[in-house]
């Protein structure tokens, strides 16, 4: 029986690698292109990692430089200002994703827990109209891990109840971590690892006990 569902929240509910790809090589454009594109495909697979990670990431291995942390968060506004103007596109919102939240959010709480910054995140989810689905909308510089420790812990979940639906590496790390059932989505990868793996969130592919 699932009795609560944390959601990550690129590739999951809004379709953004694009828009992140997009985004990282505005902030990295005057550093060499392939090196940049090695960076990318870093990111595509560690998705649900904060920026701030993935911004040292590049400067501290890549490059092998020291940064400061006044300039990881420079770029990490940067980059959230390109967020904010390319992904409030309600075109972008994958949309059986979103009817499955819409028929569901009246029976069982919701979170989002996100490796996106937290306040570009309940930016993006009030210019969607998401927000009011969810109990909670957490995000970054908090590892996702701690955020669904948190969670568990501030609303006294139950583990073996709670699932927790992602699309990445890191998704599944910190379901894991916390003793949570992974449902991995739209990630070829993550098919070995999932407790169970979809390619569209609904009732039908949970077998979600409030289904018709």
């Amino acid at each position: 029986m699932i009795e609560q569902i944390l959601f990550d929240f690129d590739g999951v509910i809004i379709d953004s690698m694009d828009v992140r790809d997009f985004g990282f090589r505005e902030i990295f454009k005057s550093y060499d292109a392939a090196l940049v594109e090695e960076f990318i495909q870093y990111h595509r697979y560690n998705a649900g990692l904060s920026r701030y990670v993935k911004i040292r990431h590049f400067y501290e291995v890549m490059l092998g430089e020291s940064i400061a942390t006044e300039k990881v968060n420079n770029l990490a506004e940067n980059f959230s200002l390109i967020m904010k103007e390319r992904l409030v596109d309600p075109a972008i919102i994958i949309q059986e994703t979103l009817d499955f939240i819409k028929s569901i959010y009246h029976d069982i709480p919701l979170h989002i827990v996100s490796g996106s910054d937290e306040k570009e995140l309940n930016f993006l989810c009030d210019a969607l109209n998401l927000s009011r689905y969810f109990v909670t909308i957490e995000g970054s510089p908090t590892p996702k891990n701690e955020l669904v420790k948190d969670i568990m812990v501030k609303y006294n979940y139950t583990p073996k109840t709670t699932i927790l639906i992602g699309d990445s590496i890191n998704d599944y790390d910190a379901a894991k971590m916390n003793g949570l059932y992974f449902v991995g989505f739209n990630n070829t990868d993550l098919m070995v690892k999932s407790d169970l793996y979809v390619d569209v969130v609904d009732k039908k592919t949970l077998e979600f006990p409030y289904a018709d």
